[in-house]
């Protein structure tokens, strides 16, 4: 089974290896990081980097597509090789999917149109205007396309992909490999649920 984590300047560390450290351990498996140019990809905090063991170009087809988001995200969208490169490798998967603003990527390349989908909840605007309907659920199936809600659903997405492909008991056999057992400290993971004083701090630094 061969997976596919496209990477570009200014991705999300954990948007990307969050969903590699659980899909990884699929029966089979071969993950590919590809990236316009091979070589070390650099994260939006420019801190770490990923190696891109292959060309976009040399990519032409995969059994799921893990398009990671990021800041970088907003602007690639309108990039139109970037997004073709999507558009053209979609009808062969399996699975398509998309974590945080990965989803912009997935507006871009013309896949999202109609259809529910979910993002990070500062890009529900963007998501919009590329013809889905925003839904703030953690992980939205739509057929074989799949996203996932900001930076940390990757996981959540990449346990539940698992699952689809290859049964419940292996999915939680990797989840407690992983040790993914959440107990955040704070119950301040959503607009809904975050003091005013935290998002009013957050906010203050996008500016």
């Amino acid at each position: 089974m061969r997976i596919v984590i496209p990477l570009y300047e200014g991705f999300t560390a954990l948007d990307a290896v969050g969903p590699y450290e659980v899909l990884r351990m699929l029966p089979g498996a071969e993950v590919v990081f590809a990236a316009p140019r091979p070589g070390p990809v650099r994260d939006a905090a420019g801190m770490l980097a990923l190696s891109a063991g292959a060309t976009l170009a040399e990519v032409d087809a995969c059994d799921v597509l893990v398009v990671p988001g990021g800041p970088g995200a907003r602007t690639l969208m309108h990039d139109a090789d970037f997004t073709g490169w999507i558009r053209r490798l979609h009808p062969g998967t399996t699975w398509t999917t998309s974590v945080c603003t990965g989803a912009l990527l997935l507006g871009g390349a013309g896949l999202l149109e109609g259809l529910r989908a979910t993002t990070h909840w500062g890009a529900v605007q963007a998501l919009e205007a590329w013809g889905a309907t925003y839904t703030p659920e953690r992980v939205v199936f739509e057929g074989k396309i799949v996203t996932a809600a900001g930076v940390s659903a990757g996981i959540d997405m990449a346990l539940t992909l698992f699952e689809r492909i290859a049964g419940r008991t292996a999915a939680e056999a990797t989840q407690l490999a992983i040790e993914y057992d959440p107990q955040p400290p704070f119950d301040a993971g959503s607009p809904a649920k975050a003091p005013k004083a935290a998002m009013d701090l957050l906010t203050s630094r996008r500016r």
